[in-house]
């Protein structure tokens, strides 16, 4: 598929499904457009999918850090959108929380958003302080490994952390390098997800989305994660919630059919029309 502009960076980008409706996926960190094969196939015959290469990932462009990343994803979503939305706009983990930044930006383009274990830790903290100790002292073998420039063991730790749970050794080579290429992207996010430097936090600014949203988490996901999605739907104006049984994390990748199951649900409420 091609690699065209979009939001002014050159991008890769996918087009999966024949369905009527027009939707847009966004990645997680350290992932890549293709990772939404699986779910895709679950749900071609509902949904005409793009899904794009974030900054430095896939085979888009390297991530130009004169505009933080989040904000260059977002701009490449909008750009992956342009004259063909509103669409439904479904994000996962750090590609949830571009997905937010797209709905908050331009709501005129999002007729409703779907964030999978949105990492948007910076709520979770603003509602519940005392997770801010337990979470310094969880990644803090990650950023000392990255400070003395030990990548591949800072990569085992987030993979760890938040991966699929495969054992570090489990997962190919390939893809180990691909990781450890990358791991630096982690904490380039740092700023939008633990400091709300978009200001998504503001009172009443996630109130002003309107588009209906579905938050959903594993069951065996990190404890962290339902308390992001408790936060974020104490904020937003029309949510729902749902659980993936017996998933972690990565359910978009490990559970696709259970993920897509919940999504077919909640976008069978959304009339395509819709507008934000």
């Amino acid at each position: 598929m091609p690699v065209d502009m979009r939001g002014a960076m050159p991008t890769h980008w996918l087009r999966m499904g024949q369905g009527a409706r027009k939707a847009v996926l966004i990645h997680c960190s350290l992932g890549h457009a293709g990772a939404w094969g699986g779910f895709a196939a679950e749900l071609g015959d509902m949904l005409d999918m793009l899904a794009y290469d974030m900054p430095g990932h896939g085979k888009s462009a390297d991530w130009n850090p004169e505009t933080d990343l989040q904000t260059q994803a977002m701009l490449q979503a909008i750009g992956m959108i342009g004259a063909e939305g509103p669409v439904d706009l479904i994000g996962h983990s750090f590609g949830g929380t571009v997905a937010l930044r797209v709905a908050d930006a331009r709501p005129d383009l999002v007729r409703s958003l779907v964030m999978i274990e949105p990492v948007f830790f910076a709520a979770a903290l603003q509602d519940n302080p005392e997770l801010q100790r337990q979470n310094t002292q969880d990644l803090a073998p990650f950023y000392a490994a990255l400070q003395a420039g030990d990548h591949e063991t800072a990569t085992r730790i987030f993979s760890d952390f938040c991966g699929d749970g495969r054992p570090w050794g489990a997962i190919p080579e390939g893809q180990r390098a691909a990781m450890v290429a990358r791991i630096h992207l982690v904490a380039a996010s740092d700023p939008q997800i633990y400091q709300d430097q978009a200001g998504l936090l503001a009172p009443g600014r996630l109130a002003r989305i309107t588009a209906p949203c579905l938050l959903m988490e594993g069951a065996q996901t990190l404890h962290y994660n339902p308390r992001i999605n408790d936060a974020l739907e104490r904020r937003l104006a029309n949510t729902q919630r749902a659980i993936v049984e017996q998933a972690g994390h990565m359910s978009p990748i490990t559970h696709p059919a259970q993920v897509a199951a919940h999504v077919r649900a909640f976008l069978g409420q959304v009339p395509a029309a819709v507008r934000a």
